[in-house]
Formats: structure tokens, sequence, C-alpha cells
């Protein structure tokens, strides 16, 4: 679960720099809840989309787009997530989503 401090939202990396013990623990707890059942690790980021969708939390949204492409995850199935969000969120927030997943992609290099 540890990822390379590029890829963290600087505020995470600042406040974590200043409580090391803090990130530890919320490591080991994302340790935790991603082994406590089946799914699997694309399975997990595209839940995880769902629930940053849902919260409107846009850098961890992208953060769970680029980590659910690096565990497989097809632009397909990516979009799916975002448009399983319309009924339940609504218009404001999936087109939000819609405009930060191709934001991610496309800084990541586009689709694959």
């Amino acid at each position: 679960m540890t990822h390379q401090n590029d890829d963290l939202p600087q505020t995470f990396i600042r406040f974590t720099e200043k409580f090391p013990e803090l990130r530890r623990a919320h490591e080991e707890i994302a340790k935790f809840a991603d082994q406590a059942g089946p799914l699997d690790r694309r399975q997990c980021e595209l839940i995880k989309m769902g629930i940053c969708m849902g919260a409107g939390l846009e850098s961890a949204f992208r953060s769970h787009v680029r980590r659910a492409r690096e565990h497989g995850a097809t632009t397909t199935e990516i979009e799916q997530t975002v448009l399983l969000a319309m009924t339940t969120i609504g218009f404001p927030r999936t087109s939000a989503a819609w405009q930060w997943t191709w934001k991610q992609i496309e800084h990541d290099g586009g689709e694959e």
C-alpha cells in the first residue's frame, strides 16, 4: 500500500511527514481492509472511485482512477463505474467525476 510520494497529494504528504505514525496506521488499516474479503485490487479501486464520487473528493478519485488502471481496469470499466453513480448521486457529481476521469487518463498518457 506504500506509494511513491509523487503519486500522492501534497497536503497528504506534508500531513503524514509531520505525523508518520498516523500514516503507518492508515496504511495498516487500508491493507487490512484490502485483504478482508474476496475482492481483487482492481475491484477495490473501482469501488473506492464510487465512494470518492459520492463524497466529491477529486484528488482521491483521480488517485483511484490511476490505481484502478494500474491494476488492470479498462477504460470501459472506469466509465461504467462513473455512469453507475448517475441515479444515486445525480448528474452534477457524475459529470464532474467524468471530467476528473479524463483529466487523470490524459495526465497518465491517454487510453491504453
